[in-house]
């Protein structure tokens, strides 16, 4: 993933030779939801600083097992496949816009560490909002971590929601439908860091239109995962267990053995290419409003959820076998 110490050693085209190799290691690990959530795992136990990374590497675990539950036992008895398939890219893209922006962002720092100083000056040939460049100066310069983990989940919200929560295709097709408004009212969606012993933490998803409610649940889930009485167990999870797109990764640990009820994502869905159309720096025109960045978090729920997940659990596979009286969802 990083590049040899040696190039870093030459003056010569450094800058260039740096920007050529972010691109091309951005481009081979933005394949599929696999390939990122491993790189994003990898950079943090490189770079526990960055805590951003532990956690956009446990919400795109999540991710996938969103993408593999549309071909799972349960949603194809209660939406039809045109709707599964738009649900699915724009789990997708969102995630690919993700790590696009972010991916950069983390490879520069690394080698701003290996040369001893601050590369961030060349953000803004990756698109990186102008915002970023100055909250990585300030980390740089202060080592504050928290507010650079705030920071980086005010960003990726925002670079998400021109493009894709804005967007008419998605914005038409999947956030104002019926099924959306159903799924979020009902809280059927959610964020899960599960352990090795079979329990669940985490936080609902509700009002995922909003940026301001994205924001806050990103902070609620960082509260969450780096609370030190949870830390160590979600860690040993993310550290033994292979992400395969599966809910087969976390349900093998329940005590009441589970047969397996979604599919490998890499067996379910072929890789995308996706392009960038446009770019706006969206700090450009958007000011940081005082709640996206302040550290004070409120729970709104336990973050034990074990027994909410596998009642929702139920829930869904009883409407499932109702079948035909949940298509006009759809």
């Amino acid at each position: 993933m990083f590049l040899p110490g040696k190039l870093l050693n030459s003056r010569e085209n450094m800058e260039q030779v740096l920007m050529d190799h972010i691109r091309k290691t951005t481009a081979k690990y933005n394949i599929d939801n696999i390939s990122r959530t491993e790189a994003y795992f990898r950079f943090y136990r490189k770079h526990p600083e960055i805590r951003w990374a532990f956690l956009a590497s446990m919400v795109s675990r999540n991710a996938g097992w969103n993408m593999c539950d549309l071909e799972g036992s349960c949603f194809p008895k209660l939406i039809g496949k045109k709707l599964r398939d738009m649900l699915y890219i724009t789990y997708e893209r969102a995630n690919w816009l993700i790590f696009q922006d972010a991916f950069p962002q983390l490879l520069l720092y690394h080698y701003s560490t290996k040369i001893n100083r601050p590369m961030f000056h060349l953000l803004k040939t990756f698109r990186v909002s102008a915002f970023m460049e100055q909250e990585w100066l300030f980390f740089w310069e202060n080592r504050y971590k928290k507010r650079l983990m705030i920071s980086l989940i005010i960003n990726e919200q925002n670079v998400i929601q021109e493009p894709v929560m804005e967007h008419n295709i998605y914005k038409n097709k999947v956030f104002h439908t019926l099924l959306f408004s159903f799924q979020d009212y009902l809280h059927f969606s959610s964020v899960i860091f599960p352990t090795c012993k079979g329990e669940l933490y985490g936080a609902c998803v509700n009002g995922f239109r909003s940026v301001s409610k994205r924001i806050d649940l990103g902070k609620r889930l960082a509260e969450i995962l780096f609370d030190p009485g949870f830390y160590p167990s979600v860690y040993e999870f993310a550290s033994t267990t292979v992400h395969t797109g599966s809910r087969h990764d976390y349900e093998k640990y329940f005590n009441e053995k589970k047969r397996r009820a979604t599919p490998f994502l890499r067996c379910t869905y072929p890789i995308i290419t996706h392009h960038i159309h446009q770019f706006n720096d969206w700090s450009a025109k958007k000011s940081i409003k005082r709640k996206w960045a302040s550290e004070t978090v409120v729970l709104k729920q336990p973050a034990h959820i074990t027994k909410w997940y596998l009642h929702k659990q139920n829930q869904l596979q009883t409407a499932a076998k109702l079948g035909k009286l949940f298509r006009w969802l759809c």
